[in-house]
């Protein structure tokens, strides 16, 4: 307790030299812990994305998430699209799937409400189970019912940018008319805003969503721009099994033989995970090299001013010796009072992080969090620090030779 009062009088009789031993310590703590604290935001956030989306879901897709799109470009783009043959296929002998689903981009089409308009939304054609399938919020009205997607009644989902842009804030859109290639469509529902989610399969806040017999009546589903077919494995099935099954079942279906490739592919959300992996070491190492020079710098800085403040006291440490005092004693006064300064630069650091997380998070946008394990991280790496930075002045006080000390 002795030591550290020492040291905080130390502190306030020399401010700005206590400042400027500080602020190496402090930046190197903030840029450590703010490149830690973006990693962990972001792997916690794409989990978060996963266990949304769900990872026992397969996509069958045309390209492979798991090659550049501009390698074997010609490979992949002269596979079909997935169409409804193939998913009523799927439906009817993967025994090992709980649910499947198809959806179509076929088109992309001004819609208007009187006299308001958004151009350029993509008109997105779904099954009934895609809905369960991910999750999809209903923030306003209501899903199709069983009844209303196999007649293929003119009902539509709209996205939230989309809904908000046609309607404002004052109009209720349920159950008002839209107007999409001269036909109109009824409100049935408006989905939940989804906002910056980094992982996701499709931006369903600027859709419109509706049924695939919908569809149907003004164009053609199989020859869609852009198509997918979605199977989520059954309780307990592992995804390999899923895997091992729909690929036999896709193969059958289009009759390919056995020495022919794949003209399809099976994605899975794992493949996206592993590449944000690797991305998130790449970008933890370049934080941790750039922390660790200005906390190098910091240490230097911290070890000079113990040297001077050795210095200034060494007739008070002589006359403690000449009194009885151990070298340990001497040794710990000044390795505490360097742990405190760091502890102190460590803390300002970590304050900083958190001002500038909440100053992100107060923005709509991607939520930044700062973990207890980043503050433990912050605060061991600044004790360290102050052990290394003091310890040598520390022992150099504790070597002194009473008599020469108190002549000093």
């Amino acid at each position: 307790m002795e030591s550290i009062a020492i040291a905080f009088q130390q502190l306030a009789s020399n401010k700005l030299r206590s400042f400027l031993s500080l602020l190496g310590i402090t930046i190197g703590i903030w840029s450590i812990i703010s490149v830690l604290s973006a990693v962990d935001s972001l792997e916690l956030n794409i989990r978060a994305s996963i266990n949304k989306l769900g990872d026992d879901v397969l996509y069958v897709d045309k390209f492979s998430w798991a090659e550049d799109p501009g390698q074997n470009y010609w490979k992949w783009v002269r596979n079909p699209n997935p169409d409804m043959k193939d998913y009523e296929a799927i439906s009817k002998k993967v025994k090992s799937a709980m649910m499947s689903s198809y959806a179509a981009i076929v088109g992309m089409k001004p819609v208007e409400y009187q006299s308001n308009d958004v151009t350029g939304v993509y008109l997105f054609a779904m099954t009934y189970d895609y809905a369960k399938m991910f999750n999809l919020v209903i923030d306003r009205g209501r899903y199709y019912t069983r009844g209303e997607y196999h007649v293929g009644v003119d009902q539509v989902l709209l996205g939230a940018n989309v809904a908000e842009k046609l309607f404002g804030g004052n109009i209720d859109p349920i159950g008002k008319k839209v107007k999409i290639m001269g036909r109109k469509f009824k409100v049935l529902g408006v989905l939940e805003k989804e906002g910056n989610s980094l992982l996701r399969i499709m931006n369903f806040d600027d859709l419109v969503l509706m049924s695939i017999p919908t569809a149907r009546k003004f164009s053609n589903v199989n020859r869609a721009r852009r198509s997918f077919i979605n199977v989520k494995a059954d309780k307990d099935v592992p995804l390999e099994q899923l895997e091992g099954e729909l690929t036999a079942s896709l193969r059958a279906h289009r009759r390919l033989r056995p020495k022919e490739d794949n003209n399809f592919a099976l994605n899975k959300l794992s493949i996206l995970s592993n590449a944000f992996d690797s991305f998130f070491s790449v970008i933890s190492v370049v934080g941790w090299i750039i922390g660790g020079f200005a906390i190098l710098v910091g240490g230097f800085g911290v070890a000079n001013i113990m040297f001077v403040s050795v210095k200034e006291r060494t007739n008070i440490i002589g006359i403690k010796k000449a009194l009885g005092a151990k070298r340990y004693v001497i040794l710990m006064e000044f390795l505490i009072e360097s742990i405190i300064l760091c502890l102190i630069g460590g803390a300002m650091g970590l304050l900083m992080v958190y001002g500038v997380i909440s100053l992100i998070n107060s923005a709509d946008g991607f939520q930044f969090i700062l973990t207890s394990k980043n503050v433990v991280v912050g605060a061991g790496l600044s004790i360290l620090i102050g052990v290394i930075a003091g310890f040598l002045p520390a022992l150099q006080a504790a070597n002194m030779n009473p008599v020469d000390a108190i002549r000093a």
